[in-house]
């Protein structure tokens, strides 16, 4: 009788497959970008945030929504163009730096404002790459969805709650506000949910582009950590979605779960 009144052993992923999920877990829930970008420029967040002009934080919540709404609707459309970019190709990053170089350069922040739809398409195709390098269907009705969360999973602070702005959080809340979205025509307060979290992460870029400190080549890696930052988001939240296809998504939400607790009891400790 007491083996039978026993509780039961959780199920457990497969070795493998957990290490994949504790490597997507770092990435997911580790350094922000808003902290990595402060280490490289040298400079406090709040230095970066106050080095954006006024006249740009009054444009850049549009501004940024109007580069998610292009981006959908260019990257992630039917036929070549819409082709993902294949990942790991240098020349990507390479010119994607050096085009919002140029734009910044020849026009100043209105300039890189202009260009950030053009940044926004390319890198969501990068993502769009992740995902299909993880047997995501492309066609599917939420592709485009699944995409464009990327940008709002990557768009923690440092100072965000952790309980609210952690992985299955944020898509949680995500979930909740793209009820009623019919295939691509995406509701506008997902756009605007979206483009609430990305913001951050922009912002803070375009504010260490307006450093006078960091100087051309430091902007070159200020562009290229804001890539890498989001293409291991993608690569780390479309792992994710293939175990929860491999193996359910209660065993890995609750495997999750396990090594949030046990990094956090280490933090304790």
């Amino acid at each position: 009788m007491s083996d039978l009144a026993a509780p039961l052993e959780p199920a457990l992923l497969p070795d493998a497959a957990h290490a994949e999920l504790t490597a997507a877990f770092s990435v997911l829930e580790g350094t922000s970008f808003a902290a990595r970008l402060a280490a490289l420029a040298g400079t406090p967040v709040e230095a970066l945030r106050a080095a954006l002009p006024k006249f740009v934080q009054s444009r850049l919540d549009g501004a940024v929504r109007g580069a998610l709404t292009t981006a959908m609707s260019v990257a992630l459309r039917s036929g070549p163009a819409s082709t993902p970019l294949p990942i790991g190709q240098s020349w990507f990053h390479r010119g994607l730096a050096v085009a919002s170089g140029v734009a910044g350069g020849a026009f100043g922040l209105p300039g890189t404002l202009m260009e950030l739809p053009i940044s926004t398409t390319l890198l969501l195709r990068q993502i769009a790459a992740e995902a299909a390098g993880q047997g995501e269907d492309l066609d599917a009705p939420g592709a485009a969805a699944e995409c464009l969360q990327v940008f709002a999973l990557g768009g923690r602070a440092p100072s965000d709650d952790a309980a609210e702005s952690g992985y299955f959080a944020v898509r949680l809340g995500l979930a909740q506000t793209l009820k009623g979205a019919i295939g691509v025509n995406l509701v506008p307060g997902f756009i605007g949910a979206i483009a609430a979290r990305f913001g951050g992460p922009v912002a803070l870029k375009l504010g260490a582009q307006a450093a006078p400190v960091l100087g051309a080549a430091a902007g070159a890696a200020v562009n290229l950590a804001f890539l890498e930052h989001f293409r291991g988001i993608a690569r780390a939240h479309f792992t994710l979605r293939r175990l929860e296809r491999d193996h359910g998504e209660a065993l890995v939400r609750q495997a999750y779960e396990a090594v949030a607790a046990t990094r956090d009891a280490r933090f304790v400790g």
